[in-house]
C-alpha cells in the first residue's frame, strides 16, 4: 500500500454563477456578511473575478486545478465552497455530507461524482447526507466541519450546529478515523460554524486560534497535535476571526514543492515571527485577494478548495 499522503497536487473548484450573500448560512456564520454598496449583480462579477485570478495563480504555481461551472441562474450562493458537500480519499472512498442550510443541498451535484469517479476511479460512493431525513437532522460539512490528518488518521472537529456528533462518528467508523472533538467560540461568543476557520494541519506544522479554542479543552488538543509531531503555530482571536487567518491549506505542486495557500486578509495579517515559523515547513506561501467573497461568503481559500486525493491502485 502506498504511503498516506496528508497533501495532493490536484483540487476541484467550482466557478460561481450566481454567488451572493446568503441568509440561511448566515444564521449560523457569523464571518458572513452583507457587501455594502454592490448591488447582486457587481457581488457575483467581483466574486468571479476574484476566483478566477486565484485559479490563475495555482495553475501558475504548478497545482492541477478542476474547475467546474456552477450551474446558470443557480439557487446555490455557497457553491464556490465545495469542501462541505464531498472529500475524496486515497483508499478509493468519495464521501458527500449532510449539509445544514437547506439551499447548500443542491450543491451536491452527481455529475461531479460522476466526473470524478470516471476520471479517477472511486470504488465506493459514503452518502452520509441521510442524516438530513433523520427525527433529528444532524450535520457535518466535509472538511470545513472536519480538519483531518490524514496520515495519522485523526479528524479534528469543533462541534457546532453545523459540525455534531452523530455523522462524525459514521464518518470515521466507516474511514478508520478517530474523531478528536473541542469547542471554539466565534466573534459574538457562539460556537464556531466550522473547524476549517480555526484549524490547519499541515505535513510537519498546525495552525490554530488556540486562543478561540474553550479553555478546558485547549491541552487536550494541545497534546493531540504535538503528539503527532506537529509545531504548533499560534493565531490570536482577532487574526482568527476577522482576517480568516485559520483558513489556510497546504498543497503539493507537480514539483512536490509544498505551498501554503490562504487569502490575502489572512497573509497581511501574520507577524514576522508567524510567517518565519511557516515558511520553514513550506517552499511558497501564496495568497489571493478574495475580499468580496470572504466578506460575502463567510469563507476563504480553504473553502474554495475540495482537494482531490486519488485513489491508490489496488
Amino acid at each position: 500500500m502506498a504511503s498516506r499522503k496528508q497533501t495532493t497536487d490536484t483540487i476541484l473548484m467550482i466557478e460561481p454563477t450566481n454567488f451572493c450573500y446568503n441568509p440561511d448560512a448566515a444564521e449560523t456564520n457569523k464571518f458572513q456578511k452583507q457587501a455594502e454598496g454592490l448591488t447582486p449583480a457587481e457581488v457575483q462579477t467581483k466574486a468571479l473575478e476574484e476566483f478566477r485570478q486565484m485559479v490563475r495563480q495555482l495553475q501558475e504555481n504548478g497545482v492541477e486545478v478542476i474547475v467546474v461551472r456552477d450551474v446558470e441562474n443557480s439557487c446555490t450562493p455557497d457553491a464556490i465552497f465545495p469542501n462541505n458537500w464531498f472529500s475524496t480519499h486515497q483508499n478509493g472512498q468519495l464521501v458527500t455530507y449532510p449539509m445544514a442550510p437547506a439551499n447548500r443541498r443542491g450543491e451536491r451535484r452527481q455529475d461531479v461524482i460522476d466526473l470524478l469517479t470516471q476520471k479517477y476511479g472511486y470504488r465506493e460512493h459514503v452518502k452520509l447526507e441521510y442524516f438530513e431525513d433523520l427525527p433529528r437532522p444532524a450535520f457535518l460539512e466535509g472538511t470545513g466541519s472536519m480538519v483531518l490528518d490524514r496520515e495519522n488518521r485523526i479528524a479534528y472537529a469543533a462541534l457546532s450546529p453545523r459540525t455534531e456528533a452523530g455523522p462524525l462518528q459514521a464518518f470515521c467508523d466507516t474511514l478508520k478515523y478517530k474523531p478528536v472533538t473541542f469547542r471554539a467560540y466565534g466573534p459574538t461568543g457562539e460556537l464556531i460554524y466550522h473547524t476549517n476557520v480555526m484549524l490547519c494541519v499541515g505535513d510537519t506544522f498546525a495552525v490554530v486560534g488556540m486562543d478561540v479554542v474553550a479553555a478546558g479543552d485547549r491541552e487536550r488538543l494541545r497534546q493531540q497535535l504535538e503528539g503527532t509531531g506537529k509545531e504548533i503555530i499560534e493565531l490570536t482571536a482577532s487574526q482568527t476571526h476577522h482576517h480568516f487567518a485559520g483558513n489556510m491549506l497546504q498543497l503539493r505542486n507537480k514539483q512536490n514543492q509544498r505551498i501554503l495557500v490562504m487569502s490575502e486578509a489572512a497573509y497581511t495579517s501574520l507577524s514576522g515571527n508567524q510567517l518565519a515559523r511557516l515558511k520553514k515547513h513550506n517552499d511558497y506561501l501564496l495568497y489571493f485577494p478574495i475580499h468580496v467573497i470572504e466578506q460575502c461568503g463567510g469563507g476563504s481559500v480553504r473553502c474554495m478548495i475540495a482537494e482531490i486525493f486519488k485513489p491508490e491502485q489496488v
